[in-house]
């Protein structure tokens, strides 16, 4: 059982920036991760992935302006999150192979 915590959302401002962490409590280096948000009232949709060997996927929606990374000494995965819009105000969880989530951490971008 991997158990995985988010950290880093907070409140920021149109444009800014945020980069959120995603510790697992187990090795991740075999498992491919994946980013998802909620905002209020919206179906969970995927934002980024990296899979085991690296490689990259963004929804069309944050492409350009996020960043998917992994340490897997560190066993943790990261979002960093530039030029922020109010509409990526979500609550975003960390996932491990469609398997595994994290509780969230909210993120709020105010206009």
């Amino acid at each position: 059982q991997v158990q995985l915590v988010e950290s880093g959302g907070g409140l920021v401002q149109a444009g800014g920036s945020l980069r959120l962490s995603c510790a697992a409590s187990g090795s991740i280096s075999s498992m491919n991760v994946n980013w998802y948000r909620q905002a209020p009232g919206k179906q969970r949709e995927l934002v980024a992935t990296i899979t085991r060997g690296g490689s990259t996927n963004y929804a069309d929606s944050v492409k350009g302006r996020f960043t998917i990374s992994r340490d897997n000494a560190k066993n943790t995965v990261y979002l960093q999150m530039n030029t922020l819009k109010p509409e990526d105000t979500a609550v975003y969880y960390c996932n491990l192979n469609l398997y595994y989530w994290g509780k969230g951490t909210l993120v709020t971008v105010s206009s």
